[in-house]
């Protein structure tokens, strides 16, 4: 049976507005922090203190037993990095994932960035991992299907040579971080063990392409959460939540320079 989407009203997506401005104002914050010698722990810190200024709270803090505010992962690191004593150095691409609940509705959305002077290789990575979202944006309309979102990421992906990870995905965002439906970043003839269903105005869904250099496969380090390309190739990470209208999609999460 598929679980209930929830459908926003008004007055909640001008809370969700507002969650989305704070989180995007945490993703800035993160990037600006990227340097040689910073540690991930630092980042994270900062994130902490600008959303919880902002009158918000950390969605990820204890979310799971998540031990921190944000999840920073670096170069063959895909998602969930835990932040810690690891310092960031030129050359190194990090993966910065941010969340903020206000008043009960959540913002998530995440970014690659390069510390310092990086490969072309890896600018190449984030510059189309980053694209494959707005590719996939035009297709957020109301009457589409989310799997036109994830067909649009996959095609633009592969087209540059790279692979999209299949075993982690988008998905609904509102009072909780996590809520229907799946959104995956790849086309699934008929949605096999996964609902496709229309997108209707009112939906606020995050939408995540994950791209490897390499091969699409990962794995989980015994931490428990942090993902890594099986391959041990560069992987990087682009979100935004976004609304669906009755016209064109709105980001929620959008920062000015970003």
């Amino acid at each position: 049976m598929a679980e209930t989407i929830h459908i926003k009203s008004s007055s909640e997506i001008e809370l969700m507005r507002q969650a989305g401005r704070i989180t995007a104002g945490a993703r800035t914050i993160a990037r600006q922090a990227v340097a040689d010698g910073v540690t991930t722990k630092q980042i994270d810190k900062y994130v902490r203190e600008f959303i919880e200024k902002s009158g918000a709270k950390p969605t990820f803090l204890h979310y799971g037993g998540f031990p921190a505010s944000a999840c920073i992962s670096v170069n063959d690191e895909v998602i969930h990095g835990i932040p810690g004593k690891r310092k960031i150095h030129n050359g190194d691409i990090v993966s910065l994932d941010v969340g903020a609940t206000f008043k009960g509705f959540v913002g998530d959305c995440a970014g690659t960035f390069a510390c310092g002077e990086v490969s072309e290789e890896a600018k190449k990575l984030i510059a189309v991992t980053r694209q494959s979202f707005f590719e996939a944006l035009h297709y957020a309309k109301a009457g589409n299907r989310i799997s036109d979102i994830g067909g649009a990421v996959q095609d633009y992906v592969e087209s540059h040579g790279y692979s999209v990870v299949r075993e982690y995905v988008g998905h609904g965002v509102g009072r909780n971080l996590h809520e229907a439906p799946e959104v995956p970043n790849y086309r699934v003839e008929r949605m096999l063990h996964r609902s496709n269903p229309r997108l209707v105005k009112g939906m606020t869904i995050a939408v995540e392409p994950m791209v490897n250099v390499g091969g699409y496969q990962v794995k989980v380090l015994d931490n428990d959460w942090t993902v890594v390309t099986l391959d041990g190739s560069l992987s990087a990470h682009y979100e935004n939540t976004i609304l669906i209208t009755d016209g064109e999609p709105e980001i929620l999460t959008m920062a000015d320079d970003i």
